[in-house]
């Protein structure tokens, strides 16, 4: 399972998928209570392999979340941005390391079904894992209302870093752990952003590493579309939509990402 897929592979209708799915997804982050990352990366896996996939939402995550500092990030607070941000992006370089060292494990098993041979690789059977892991807790209502105390904020920047690294999944653990941090509402999302950028920018600088082999350049313009499309979702959404909650839709969300962690596990994806 090699880091490679060449932007000549990439259709026009392709494109447009991805950035209709980053804009809608963008307009959800500001009021559905998932992120834009868990979304985008089983999307982007529709399209090329775990890795490159993961690595190219964090690229549209990170500005994302650039912009989103430019709306909200002055009212971070910074002695949590101290506790909290600093063991997260040492943790996120442990994730993204481990990532893009996963790619070059042999594969776990193969095994034939529906007429042909399906091949299970050591990256695709974690991070489906850890996709069915955050699908759970957005279904479980237990999870709702999980908390942690402020002591836990070092706990919780490395758990968040680490996944963050590894998958891009940072924002529930992240949540959970700062809702009890004593933070207004606007200091909770602006504190929230400033961690996000820390990490994205933590681990793109790890990827980065891989990025020539990835077809990042070949896959310029797809990234380019996809985040510009999440950042003007992420304006309307901050501008028309903040107050509203799908709670159905975040459901729906969660079952699909079960189903999809699921196939990645077995090998279908």
């Amino acid at each position: 399972m090699s880091f490679c897929f060449k932007f000549s592979q990439i259709q026009t209708m392709d494109i447009f998928i991805v950035s209709v799915a980053a804009f809608l997804t963008a307009i959800l982050t500001f009021f559905s209570g998932f992120g834009l990352g868990t979304i985008m990366t089983p999307v982007f896996i529709m399209f090329f392999p775990v890795d490159l996939a993961i690595a190219l939402t964090g690229v549209v995550h990170f500005f994302n979340n650039l912009f989103k500092l430019v709306l909200v990030g002055k009212n971070a607070r910074k002695p949590i941005l101290i506790r909290f941000g600093v063991p997260a992006v040492l943790a996120a370089f442990a994730g993204a390391f481990l990532l893009i060292n996963l790619t070059d494990l042999e594969p776990l098993f193969s095994y034939e079904a529906f007429g042909s041979t399906l091949t299970v690789y050591p990256l695709s059977f974690i991070v489906g894992l850890v996709l069915l892991f955050f699908a759970i807790i957005e279904l479980l209502p237990f999870f709702d209302k999980l908390e942690f105390s402020q002591s836990k904020l070092p706990l919780g920047g490395l758990l968040s870093g680490f996944f963050g690294g590894l998958s891009g999944h940072q924002g529930a653990l992240r949540s959970a752990f700062l809702i009890k941090a004593g933070l207004t509402k606007e200091a909770f999302i602006g504190t929230s952003v400033v961690i996000a950028c820390f990490i994205d920018f933590t681990r793109l600088s790890v990827y980065a590493t891989r990025f020539g082999q990835a077809g990042l350049v070949e896959n310029l313009t797809l990234v380019v579309f996809a985040t510009l499309s999440a950042i003007l979702g992420a304006y309307l959404g901050n501008k028309l939509l903040k107050k509203i909650t799908l709670k159905f839709l975040q459901r729906f969300v969660a079952a699909m990402l079960i189903v999809i962690s699921l196939a990645m596990c077995a090998g279908v994806v």
